[in-house]
């Protein structure tokens, strides 16, 4: 199973980055792991809340094949300890060809790309920062699988 992370816009905060490139790097060792960006939206100012979503939602469905399991990130989505998350991603890789996580833009998705989802996780009932939930969800996938194969890096 190969696994992607769509982002909308760049991760900017160098000290974000580097952990980002850290755990991509890490989780490449236990499973095919791609960070797909989409570029900003450029003049945004002249744009509303709901173009914006719209348009970044096409560019999100445009990287989206027909038969990909899409996650998205959403502060609404289910809330999963990192056990269970490491329960749920090992039934994907048995069941999903593509497993596709998406983060979107600051205001969230389009109406589109939450019909097109199949699921949404929640990483916490707090805020945090698009960049900082970058960071945070690739160190929770690669937890997840170190804990699958019964590695000491997670404690419990």
């Amino acid at each position: 199973m190969k696994t992607i992370l769509i982002l909308v816009g760049k991760t900017t905060d160098k000290h974000f980055q580097a952990g980002i490139t850290d755990y991509v790097e890490r989780i490449g060792h236990y499973m095919p792991f791609e960070l797909l960006t989409i570029p900003e939206l450029k003049n945004t100012k002249s744009l509303t809340e709901e173009q914006q979503k719209t348009t970044e939602g096409e560019l999100i469905l445009k990287q989206i094949q027909a038969s990909d399991t899409v996650v998205l990130l959403d502060e609404h989505g289910r809330e999963l300890r990192s056990v269970e998350l490491a329960r749920w991603l090992e039934q994907k890789r048995n069941t999903a060809r593509r497993l596709v996580f998406v983060i979107g833009g600051p205001y969230g998705f389009s109406p589109a790309v939450y019909a097109r989802a199949n699921e949404q996780l929640s990483l916490s009932k707090m805020t945090l920062s698009h960049q900082m939930v970058r960071l945070v969800f690739t160190e929770q996938i690669y937890r997840a699988c170190t804990i699958i194969r019964g590695e000491p890096y997670h404690h419990e």
